[in-house]
């Protein structure tokens, strides 16, 4: 088996799975559960870095602002994302945060045509389609737009535009984005602690420790993320990307049991749907064989 292929699948099973990671800080408000995860990603990916010797991208970096607005907006989308994430794993919002990501590669589809000039194939803007009447039937039913879904959606839609044509990879890129909001991250956590709140001087050693834990909970599924997208082709990550999604919505079915009305089963249905139009046309397309170049014989 291509390696691409596990490491990929590793990750995606991670980031699936994160839901019974926030539930054993369910107890911790999701801002201060983002705090934390922001100071000790830091320490953890820069371990890394000194462990790999990679520390030249900073120096270039210095001179190169635009490069350093860029991932200043990145780091602000990515911590809005992991914000409304927690918050809605801890208040019993799986199920919406898994259609979030379900919807995500449609997104992606929208947002590479708006901005980057990418011409999205037939098959591709039908599946875009059946998503949004996916997305209307749960707004109509439910009174209100699916906001968890479509901000988890959107925020990491942009983030990972932005990190399409940024000049750093995976890992070094969160580094810089956690240097760039650890500041603030500790200045809240001193506050607090100076004034006699937060966990690190409420909480207890278990607590601690799983907050602790968040630093290479991050890193680690982003770096075999990086390592099996370079191995493999984009069709199949594109498919394997739906593994994060599917174990977040058995999760809040069955392991936190949370409703499933009918009325939104039908909504869900047809997301499902998009995204099988959206990946049978993206692997036939990669099927296609050009025909062979015509021989003019002298």
């Amino acid at each position: 088996m291509n390696p691409g292929i596990v490491y990929a699948t590793l990750a995606y099973a991670g980031w699936g799975l994160f839901p019974i990671y926030f539930k054993q800080v369910a107890h911790v408000p999701a801002f201060e559960v983002v705090m934390h995860r922001t100071v000790w990603s830091l320490l953890f990916v820069l371990g890394v870095l000194l462990v790999l010797k990679r520390w030249a991208w900073m120096r270039d970096l210095l001179r190169q602002p635009r490069v350093l607005g860029a991932f200043a907006l990145s780091a602000l989308l990515l911590s809005s994302n992991w914000l409304v994430y927690v918050w809605a794993v801890q208040n019993q919002h799986v199920l919406d945060s898994s259609l979030g990501y379900f919807i995500l590669p449609l997104v992606n589809v929208a947002l590479g045509f708006a901005f980057l000039g990418e011409r999205p194939r037939s098959g591709q803007w039908l599946a875009v389609g059946v998503a949004a009447a996916g997305v209307l039937w749960l707004t109509v039913q439910a009174g209100h737009l699916p906001w968890i879904a479509l901000l988890l959606a959107l925020t990491f839609g942009f983030y990972g535009l932005l990190r399409k044509v940024a000049v750093l990879g995976a890992l070094e890129g969160l580094a810089l984005e956690t240097m760039m909001l650890a500041p603030l991250a500790m200045a809240v956590l001193a506050f607090w602690g100076v004034q006699g709140q937060g966990v690190l001087v409420q909480g207890d050693a278990s607590t601690l420790g799983w907050l602790l834990l968040a630093g290479p909970l991050t890193a680690v599924p982003l770096l075999l993320f990086a390592a099996g997208a370079r191995r493999i082709p984009m069709t199949t990550l594109g498919i394997l990307q739906y593994i994060s999604p599917t174990l977040q919505f058995a999760l809040g079915v069955w392991l936190f049991g949370e409703p499933l009305q009918a009325s939104r089963f039908i909504g869900f249905g047809l997301i499902w749907t998009a995204l099988l139009v959206y990946s049978l046309e993206g692997w036939w397309s990669s099927r296609r064989v050009l025909p062979a170049p015509t021989t003019v014989r002298a």
